[in-house]
């Protein structure tokens, strides 16, 4: 097994991080296979990851990115999402979700979350959606799938943001089978990494299609040698090496989840009564990107401060993307309350498959003693 390095302070004493990849042998020997052979990009091992994505996700297509805001980038393209057209979205999520429309042209419309899961409030869309709709992008947030089925009922084309989760299920079908399109991310804090990296999963061929022109300059293929450029398009291909290390990831993906499963259910337990968490609900598993709780807002920035002191760093997941100065001037404070209050209280606590029990029996002892004596 090869070990992470280890985030260090000026005073080199070791950093617990909120996340990090889980990197063997295994994926170290599969990229130094594909740098021994002839192909480093464009070659056959980008087809063996889209056909091991889509396998694994029971969908019938999967088309690789660089990275999960060029996948979203590529979805919302072949949604044909363009100038003038809305799309609802959560502001409880990173801004790629939102920009990704944005670059197209399109309006971003936030509908508020469930304090309770951090996730867009399926019941409060319907009366965000006007004649200018064009798309849904609810967010998976922290791994724990929307209610896919609630927001099917309003006929909209849906690309599910599952960035956080990969590995997750909803009502027995593994998220990337259920929406129009779902995006995942393939960076290093994500279920698996391939370094950078994203991928959208359907099973409409016409999506398919687009998918796979759009993220090479808009070049479709005539043939072996010949190629017309129909839209404009980007380069957003992902690299034989990287598809390499995601192969060798993605056979151990059940695995990581059920690590990151046993350190939620661990904080779970030894944190209860103590500060809030996020449920899961019965009909659906989560990946568990995040471990997020949450905090009286007045203690949140005191309480992440002493823990760093204390080695172990937290994230906060996330300021709503419309309190982000590029959209402040267009959107208001108070737009979707419980956002808000959500990230005012929010944090991420470490959670990865090589947290250790011990740093994790650190992590909840210092968390409680800060607690207990703020």
């Amino acid at each position: 097994m090869v070990k992470s390095r280890s985030v260090e302070r000026d005073d080199r004493r070791k950093i617990i991080s909120y996340g990090k990849q889980s990197i063997d042998e295994s994926d170290i020997s599969a990229v130094e296979e594909v740098l021994r052979s002839d192909w480093l990009t464009q070659g056959p091992k980008v087809s063996e990851f889209e056909e091991a994505l889509a396998k694994y996700c029971g969908a019938k297509y999967a088309v690789t990115f660089a990275n999960g805001t060029a996948a979203l980038h590529g979805a919302y393209y072949a949604a044909g999402l363009k100038k003038g057209d809305e799309f609802i979205t959560t502001p409880n999520t990173f801004a790629a979700t939102a920009n990704a429309g944005v670059f197209l042209g399109a309006t971003p419309i936030f509908v508020d979350v469930e304090l309770e899961t951090g996730n867009i409030d399926a019941n409060l869309i319907k009366e965000k959606i006007t004649n200018k709709t064009k798309i849904i992008v609810p967010v998976d947030y922290s791994g724990q799938p929307v209610d896919l089925d609630e927001i099917k009922k309003y006929g909209l084309i849906i690309i599910e943001d599952g960035c956080h989760a990969l590995g997750a299920t909803y009502k027995d079908r593994k998220v990337g089978s259920v929406a129009d399109m779902t995006v995942f991310s393939f960076h290093p804090v994500k279920t698996i990494t391939t370094g950078e990296g994203g991928a959208v999963m359907t099973n409409d061929e016409k999506y398919y299609e687009k998918l796979k022109t759009f993220r090479t300059h808009g070049i479709k293929k005539e043939g072996r040698w010949k190629g017309d450029m129909e839209d404009i398009g980007y380069n957003y291909r992902l690299t034989d090496m990287q598809c390499a290390l995601g192969i060798s990831q993605l056979k151990r993906v059940d695995q990581f989840v059920s690590k990151r499963e046993k350190i939620a259910q661990r904080y779970d337990k030894e944190l209860k009564n103590i500060v809030e968490f996020i449920k899961i609900k019965q009909d659906r598993e989560s990946s568990r990107h995040l471990y997020p709780i949450r905090v009286p807002a007045n203690k949140r920035k005191k309480i992440m401060e002493s823990l760093l002191e204390k080695g172990i760093a937290t994230q906060t997941h996330y300021k709503p993307v419309y309190w982000h100065s590029y959209y402040a001037k267009d959107y208001k404070k108070g737009l979707c309350p419980n956002a808000e209050t959500f990230y005012e209280e929010e944090i991420s606590l470490p959670i990865y498959p090589s947290l250790t029990e011990e740093e994790q029996t650190y992590i909840v002892k210092t968390l409680k003693n800060i607690i207990k004596n703020d």
